[in-house]
């Protein structure tokens, strides 16, 4: 049977308080040198998260929020975007002036996620831009992304 192993030890017996250190520590070196600066993450968050955190909690207690991306590893029910909408809820609420000072590693960290993930599908499916009922265009916006207010500018 095939066992990934880090730093010697099987993977699945790896415990650790905070998954992104193990993700970082598994990168090459040249792949961590890619990884964008902080403020670089500030930014492009500001710019691709265009939902209000108002707007994105309303969204997320509707229903097609619910059933829009792929489903977490618990029984919980909710999707992986969905959990993350509501960790962007909190980002927004608790910095509503976007000063970069008061952002912690944290969310730091998830901003880095919902970045890649905007970018990643705003390439790949063109289908988000043109059909808002599409399930690409309802899980950009559990990732705080609304397609359809493509090209005006966050506040």
């Amino acid at each position: 049977m095939f066992s990934r192993r880090v730093n010697s030890l099987p993977y699945s017996r790896l415990v650790h308080p905070e998954p992104q250190v193990i993700a970082i520590r598994n990168l090459h070196a040249s792949q961590v040198a890619r990884m964008k600066d902080k403020a670089t993450v500030i930014k492009e968050f500001n710019d691709l998260v265009n939902m209000e955190p108002d707007e994105l909690k309303e969204w997320l207690t509707g229903e097609s929020s619910m059933n829009a991306g792929w489903p977490k590893h618990d029984d919980s029910g909710e999707t992986i975007g969905h959990e993350s909408g509501r960790h962007i809820v909190e980002i927004l609420s608790k910095n509503p002036t976007k000063d970069p000072e008061k952002y912690d590693e944290d969310d730091i960290a998830h901003m880095r996620k919902v970045v890649s993930y905007c970018k990643r599908h705003l390439a790949q499916e063109a289908k988000a831009k043109q059909n808002p009922n599409s399930k690409s265009a309802r899980s950009l916006k559990n990732w705080g992304h609304n397609p359809q207010k493509e090209g005006e500018p966050s506040e």
